[in-house]
């Protein structure tokens, strides 16, 4: 079956159809991974998106249990050179188009995505619409022109309820902003107690949880989008330390009286190069962005820059210079290759440990007690 994709700016590109033949708009990205396309199409963060891989081969090792970012994918479409129907793979379980099929997404190839991805970079992302119906071109634009971007992404991706990981380490407050599931792994391998909590939950709820530190999630769109997080962030600054990833880190620069912006194409990929400033170390990361902190509104808070992207120079970490909180823009969670990053999460326990000794009044329990059960169901009505 016959495929379109059509750009805001009129341009066609006509491919073979594979997954769903649902017709959807979003905007359209691109990602510069050799591998990992099945957590490419599983991650929370492409919520709303149509994303064009720009290695040429994609599905050859197929789809596996083990490696979902989240239980159904959020993206909207996918655009590839070639698509391989037939994995060859001892882990596969799936096909990708058996996936996209599942979940009602529609998929394109046989397209030229060396031309897409030069377009977006020169141009910027620019709003799409992946079909596999007749109507004229004329039609489909104006359809695309009448449908806004989506700006309710972490609503849709984060959870509705509160659920715990339990552990005997140090417990955790993750806010769920469209957490991929790597994070949660990172912070259970490390032993640690983790409560999970929709991204909606207020800095009272939290507290009454008793944490020892927070996370703060990647997760899709504009952090402007997310003035109620931005609140509850600066209400537990000082009180809690706090680690933000990607999205958390956004708002976490939000909160500390940074501003953000929209960047032309994003970040998206696992070969991205980031500098750590105080050791002078280059450090390879997987990213998924398209928004970034500005670095000239770092000037006159409290707010130090850590780590720098090598491409751009765009901020890509920061460091409170008065209470216990960090964040960096990348994945440490991820592991493109190397694991250079998941370091960060040790310091995040290390600065809880610290925070502790110097705060010894803070009572800690390692497991939820009934008294934190009942909370939980306090928190969620």
């Amino acid at each position: 079956m016959q495929a379109r994709l059509i750009l805001e700016d009129g341009t066609v590109f006509t491919g073979q159809s594979f997954g769903s033949d649902a017709q959807k708009t979003g905007e359209v990205v691109f990602n510069t991974g050799i591998t990992g396309y099945q957590e490419v199409l599983s991650d929370p963060s492409y919520c709303g998106q149509i994303v064009t891989m720009t290695y040429p081969l994609i599905g050859n090792y197929g789809i596996t249990r083990d490696d979902f970012e989240t239980v159904a994918p959020f993206i909207h479409g996918f655009a590839v050179r070639r698509h391989e129907p037939v994995p060859s793979n001892w882990r596969a379980e799936c096909s990708i188009d058996w996936l996209l099929k599942e979940h009602g997404i529609p998929g394109i190839s046989d397209i030229d995505t060396r031309m897409l991805t030069r377009k977006l970079r020169a141009y910027g992302t620019m709003k799409g619409i992946l079909t596999t119906g007749n109507a004229r071109v004329e039609e489909l634009l104006e359809q695309l022109g009448a449908s806004p971007l989506m700006t309710d992404q972490v609503p849709r991706t984060s959870t509705k309820h509160i659920f715990t990981s339990p552990g005997n380490g140090e417990r955790i407050v993750l806010v769920d902003f469209g957490a991929k599931s790597g994070i949660l792994r990172e912070l259970t391998k490390r032993g640690c107690d983790v409560v999970v909590v929709p991204h909606d939950t207020t800095a009272d709820q939290i507290r009454r949880l008793n944490p020892d530190g927070i996370q703060l999630s990647n997760g899709p769109g504009d952090p402007k989008d997310v003035p109620h997080a931005v609140k509850m962030i600066q209400e537990l600054l000082g009180e809690f330390p706090i680690f933000g990833i990607c999205l958390g880190h956004q708002l976490f620069a939000l909160a500390c009286g940074a501003d953000t912006t929209k960047l032309k194409f994003g970040h998206r990929g696992g070969n991205h190069p980031v500098k750590e400033l105080e050791s002078g170390r280059c450090y390879i990361t997987s990213q998924n962005h398209g928004y970034t902190v500005l670095e000239e509104s770092i000037k006159g808070t409290p707010l130090n820059v850590t780590h720098i992207n090598n491409n751009d120079k765009t901020i890509e970490g920061l460091k409170h210079n008065q209470y216990p909180a960090f964040s960096v823009q990348y994945h440490p969670e991820a592991a493109p290759g190397p694991h250079d990053s998941s370091y960060l999460f040790d310091e995040f326990l290390e600065l809880i440990r610290t925070h502790r000794t110097n705060n010894p009044s803070k009572p800690r329990q390692a497991q939820l007690s009934e008294t934190l059960k009942g909370e939980l169901q306090y928190a969620q009505k």
